[in-house]
């Protein structure tokens, strides 16, 4: 159940679902996806749905993962990404693996973020670096970023998020509310944000501060 051959068929699921950049479902195929479940939740590691992961938090499904990497990666591969909303890692490490130089990822939750760190070990992903905050601060001391990519649905995007975004680079981020959400993508140009609403999702709510 947790073989190669099983991610392999993961990956023919997500190519028939429309996912098309072969760095994303190189890097899919490649990250044990089963090492950032419960063991417990093991068995089902790669089936397309998502899955708690404690604290009141999920590991996205296989098929939107894939869908917000390729979308961080639709006008070339950046080199520097955050991501807000570590969770389990899962996200991080998929990036990782598609060869992003640098990734910072942010996680309020000191808990879920202690258990990012530990799967990513398990995993010998370890380049990520992992900060303890507030998402909606982003990481300024940090920043310019070449893409900005968001795992928990929040109403509005803050736009000290876009000051912190490189021309000609993405934020994907959901947005709404606990009934309806949206994947979006936001492209920073010169003058303004080009906004493009993709697909209905189902994310946790992004939250204030930090725990």
């Amino acid at each position: 159940m947790l073989s190669e051959r099983t991610r392999i068929r993961m990956v023919e699921r997500l190519v028939q679902c429309g996912i098309k950049h072969p760095k994303v479902l190189k890097a899919m195929e490649q990250v044990p996806r089963h090492l950032f479940v419960d063991e417990a939740l093991a068995t089902l590691s790669y089936q397309d749905k998502s899955l708690p992961i404690g604290y009141g938090q999920t590991i996205s499904q296989p098929y939107i993962v894939a869908k917000m990497t390729e979308l961080l990666l639709q006008n070339g591969m950046p080199h520097k990404v955050l991501e807000i909303g570590t969770g389990c890692g899962y996200q991080s490490a998929v990036l990782l693996a598609t060869g992003i130089a640098e990734i910072y990822s942010i996680e309020r939750l000191g808990a879920v973020l202690s258990l990012a760190r530990q799967n990513l070990r398990r995993a010998h992903l370890t380049k990520i670096r992992l900060v303890h905050k507030d998402g909606y601060t982003g990481l300024p001391e940090a920043a310019p970023f070449d893409g900005i990519l968001i795992t928990a649905a929040t109403k509005k995007i803050p736009d000290l998020l876009f000051d912190q975004l490189n021309i000609k680079s993405c934020l994907i981020a959901p947005i709404g509310d606990d009934i309806t959400q949206h994947l979006w993508c936001f492209e920073k140009t010169t003058t303004t944000i080009q906004k493009t609403c993709l697909e209905a999702v189902n994310f946790v709510p992004m939250l204030t501060g930090k725990a």
